[in-house]
């Protein structure tokens, strides 16, 4: 059974399926190319809806270079918020830890230092030996801690990553791709807001020695709040953007340019590209009732049918007149039916091209009738 609808408007009594019958479909203009990027891979999507606007060899294996501690990062926020871990736990710094090459906060070796101010020093000074010093801290070695991190990168579905380190030194088993590197950032964005902000950081003091944060963007574009930069000889200079604009978060990643001026630029430049271009609208709630339904041989006659997670869209600007929802429902639903079962779907099409398309479901739980209930329901279902 396939209902089409307009999309979901709100009114102050509630919410009301209207259907919206477009007369005059107004072509769609053409979203010109992406700007050309002298990157080896690139990826730019919108935050909300997941939608890539641009990309070129987003699945191509390498080297992550610092961008890895977008992962170690994530573990340690993890840690702290499942109580394993406290911001004010002091990290007594190993000599590894200490002698680790590369950007460094400049911890001392046998001195301690708060998981706080080492997560600081990771995420706006880049350090090598905050990374590695986090690392034992929560897992007891740096290998360990690796595995974690693999663990965590299985579960946000990167399956093109493999870490060999917390720091993204040079290593043939290290390396992930754009596409990878966009999901964990997103997951930093949607499950830590508490500390997504520390990415936003424009410098950091530790033992009186003052860095500033390699991300050019956050001096020159006021919507950038993040991410990450990261460089080896064998990486190139790299970037994980995001930015914010009149509601609409975009993520870029940029692998393999030239160099630390390359890697703003090209990212300024899809980031651009895609707010220009593009524009995202939530179309409707978790758990807002979308229609009722027939229900046969339950305790009720109408279930409430909805979505489990927010709908949002990405679409060329000036487009959002002409989607169409179609909901298409299993027809004679029988109880009993779960909450949160699957008992349809919603597709969403522009200009008869489908733009998204996510389960629809149960919004409450049905349970199975009386004797009597099915009995008539049956005698119903027999005279239809």
């Amino acid at each position: 059974m396939t209902h089409v609808t307009p999309l979901l408007r709100r009114y102050a009594a509630g919410l009301t399926l209207l259907l919206l019958l477009l007369n005059t479909a107004l072509a769609a203009p053409p979203v010109p190319a992406p700007p050309t990027i002298a990157a080896s891979s690139w990826l730019l999507i919108d935050y909300d809806s997941g939608r890539v606007l641009a990309e070129h060899n987003a699945d191509q294996r390498l080297e992550p270079a610092s961008l890895t501690k977008i992962m170690t990062a994530y573990v340690v926020m993890r840690e702290i918020r499942e109580g394993n871990v406290g911001l004010e736990d002091q990290v007594l710094v190993s000599k590894k830890a200490w002698k680790t090459p590369g950007s460094r906060m400049f911890i001392e070796v046998g001195k301690k230092v708060p998981v706080k101010d080492l997560l600081h020093g990771m995420i706006i000074q880049s350090g090598n030996d905050a990374s590695v010093a986090l690392a034992e801290h929560i897992a007891g070695s740096e290998q360990a801690f690796a595995a974690l991190m693999n663990e965590e990168a299985r579960r946000l579905g990167m399956y093109d990553t493999h870490f060999a380190n917390s720091t993204g030194l040079p290593d043939e088993a290290h390396y992930t791709t754009a596409r990878d590197i966009a999901k964990v950032a997103a997951a930093t964005i949607r499950d830590f807001p508490e500390f997504y902000p520390w990415y936003s950081v424009k410098e950091f003091t530790y033992n009186k020695i003052r860095q500033h944060n390699r991300n050019k963007l956050l001096w020159r574009d006021k919507s950038v709040d993040g991410l990450k930069t990261g460089h080896t000889q064998a990486a190139g200079y790299c970037l994980v953007a995001s930015a914010k604009r009149d509601g609409m978060r975009l993520i870029s990643v940029v692998l393999g340019t030239g160099s630390e001026n390359a890697r703003a630029k090209e990212s300024q430049a899809l980031l651009n590209y895609g707010f220009r271009f593009f524009e995202t609208h939530r179309l409707y709630g978790a758990g807002e009732a979308l229609t009722r339904v027939r229900i046969w041989k339950g305790t009720r006659e109408k279930l409430a049918l909805g979505l489990e997670k927010d709908l949002y869209v990405t679409i060329p600007k000036r487009q959002y007149k002409n989607l169409e929802a179609a909901m298409n429902i299993e027809p004679r639903l029988m109880a009993p039916v779960d909450k949160g079962e699957k008992v349809g779907t919603v597709n969403i099409t522009l200009n008869g091209e489908t733009v998204a398309s996510v389960p629809l479901v149960a919004l409450e739980a049905v349970g199975r009738g009386s004797l009597f209930q099915r009995a008539r329901d049956s005698v119903l279902l027999w005279l239809e």
